[in-house]
């Protein structure tokens, strides 16, 4: 599967809405993975994203394996280290995390995948990730020893977002992180969207359908929904074609 980053601006230029399904390599059993993926087919999800902040090593080749078998979704690696990457999907996010201050997070980790993605076919879409503070401590932020931006930073937040296109960002990630306590505001993600001429990810703490159809309307291109999925599988009934 070829030209992912093609489709989605494709998509946000005829105002279609995406949504993408995040499953962690950490949390999700093989055995479950032709349940699970046959209720993603069954929705209006038009990609699988799959990656952790924190996975052990071949986890994630596997469960992109499995989930291949199963569906003709774009499978997209969301990878929190070099370990996480696999040839075996169709694309990855080349995530800097511009709203933190590790190098590591900032290019260092990008300098050790260049080996890996030398030789592969994945698609690499350079993405601007940035963590917003939603609450509570999460995964990303204890993993990359950064700090996530202060929601009431709202210039911060745009500006950050904007410095990532500049610098060549084919999308821009507002993340509020794993199994955050609120989703990203919409007045955030609208001040953000005006300033972007490239699409809009949004994710984290979104739990409704209802939130999901506010983030849109704010302007996120693409909805990322994990968590609201490992907790209740019925939440794909109110997500059905």
């Amino acid at each position: 599967m070829k030209n992912i980053f093609q489709n989605i601006n494709t998509s946000v230029a005829k105002n279609e809405k995406l949504l993408a399904v995040l499953i962690d390599p950490d949390k999700m059993k093989l055995t479950n993975v032709k349940s699970f993926i046959s209720k993603v087919n069954q929705s209006i999800a038009t990609h699988i994203f799959v990656g952790g902040s924190d996975v052990d090593t071949g986890l994630t080749e596997t469960l992109v394996l499995e989930i291949k078998k199963h569906t003709t979704l774009p499978v997209v690696l969301f990878p929190g280290d070099v370990i996480q990457i696999t040839n075996k999907a169709d694309a990855i996010l080349f995530l800097s995390l511009i709203s933190g201050r590790n190098p590591d997070y900032l290019i260092g980790k990008h300098v050790e995948a260049v080996s890996k993605l030398r030789d592969s076919n994945l698609e690499v879409i350079s993405t601007g990730y940035l963590l917003i503070e939603n609450g509570k401590q999460t995964s990303v932020e204890r993993v990359s020893q950064t700090k996530p931006i202060e929601r009431d930073q709202i210039q911060h937040i745009v500006d950050t977002a904007k410095a990532g296109e500049l610098l060549g960002m084919k999308l821009i990630y507002l993340e509020a992180g794993s199994g955050a306590t609120h989703a990203i505001e919409p007045y955030i993600i609208s001040k953000v969207k005006q300033e972007l001429r490239i699409p809009l990810i949004v994710g984290g703490g979104i739990r409704t359908k209802t939130e999901i159809e506010l983030a849109y309307k704010a302007g996120a291109d693409l909805i990322v929904i994990g968590t609201a999925f490992e907790k209740d599988e019925t939440f794909f009934d109110h997500l059905r074609k």
